[in-house]
């Protein structure tokens, strides 16, 4: 990140910023890279001084003007053969059992012929962030929301085109989309143990349609729930940490699938599948950073990337990490 923004490169000291403002019932904005050792906390009037831009819906701050022309958008995927090849790395430790479940991800060279800070603008989506000359996030997934000592999680597993004939059905009737799914489902549900009392999963295997450039996409998602300690404001920063990396970018288990993923991926995520989130003084909303465009000197990158398990086709899956290459904007 440009030495312009206030990195913090300690995760105590990312903990110690989101206590210091949750405890004192003060809002802010914060972000956390996938490995946990970097990340921002920041004031709104900070922000706003930075350029920096967010949307959690009613948390929002100010917006730039939107495009005045279509939008141009072209990529140049890896190809298959090198995704095989790390495809192939991750299944040797899917059929030893190393892992059940690891999310393979790429990043993709990006032309567009708007700024991202007309992107943002002109994106829909649940939760945005922008950081002028870093990345824009227009994520669709939840991380956890935390509102009067309730903690909720929205992992989001299995995608299909929307085109596809009945592909509702075929979505929730597919085996490896099932497993995959489940599987994160107990994960979170694990993980919100953690920090939670009477954890629940409230919806199972709901669908979403999303709107993007590309075409409509379903993505399934459900929803686990529990109840925080009284006093969880005093160590809201150790709440998040816990539940890091999130599971639904990760896989399971989470520590051994972390090393396989290190060892596959050819380039480092950076805040890309990590998370960012607005605490208002009483509610926190927060994204897993997932639909995450980084900004280079070598120019934009587009990165993504979706669930493997021993049941995946490399071919199947390739073609999903392409069908993310998107923005919500229609």
């Amino acid at each position: 990140m440009n030495d312009k923004y206030p990195m913090i490169r300690s995760r105590s000291e990312i903990i110690a910023k989101i206590n210091h403002f949750s405890c004192k019932g003060e809002s802010f904005l914060f972000a956390i890279d996938f490995a946990g050792e970097k990340g921002f906390v920041l004031s709104p009037e900070e922000a706003e001084r930075k350029g920096f831009k967010y949307d959690f819906g009613t948390m929002k701050n100010r917006v730039a003007p939107g495009m005045n022309e279509p939008l141009k958008f072209d990529f140049s995927p890896v190809g298959f053969n090198v995704y095989e090849n790390a495809f192939e790395k991750v299944l040797f430790h899917l059929k030893r059992g190393d892992t059940y479940l690891l999310n393979l991800t790429f990043q993709t060279p990006l032309q567009i012929n708007v700024s991202l800070d007309q992107l943002f603008t002109h994106s829909r989506a649940p939760f945005k962030l922008y950081v002028p000359g870093f990345f824009l996030i227009f994520s669709p997934e939840v991380f956890v929301r935390i509102e009067n000592s309730k903690i909720s999680s929205c992992p989001m597993k299995g995608t299909i085109d929307a085109a596809i004939p009945d592909a509702a059905k075929r979505l929730l009737a597919d085996d490896k989309e099932f497993f995959e799914h489940n599987t994160i489902v107990d994960l979170i549900r694990n993980d919100l143990s953690m920090v939670s009392k009477n954890v629940e999963v409230t919806r199972f295997r709901y669908i979403d349609k999303i709107h993007t450039n590309r075409g409509d996409l379903l993505q399934v998602s459900s929803e686990i729930t529990g109840d925080l300690p009284d006093d969880y404001l005093k160590n809201l920063g150790e709440v998040l940490f816990t539940l890091l990396p999130a599971g639904s970018v990760t896989g399971a288990p989470k520590e051994k699938t972390v090393e396989i993923i290190r060892a596959a991926e050819n380039y480092d995520r950076g805040f890309y599948t990590g998370i960012f989130g607005f605490f208002d003084g009483q509610i926190l909303s927060s994204a897993v950073s997932i639909r995450y465009i980084e900004q280079t000197p070598e120019g934009l990158f587009f990165k993504s990337g979706g669930g493997i398990t021993a049941l995946s086709d490399a071919e199947s899956e390739y073609r999903e990490m392409i069908k993310k290459i998107y923005v919500p904007v229609v």
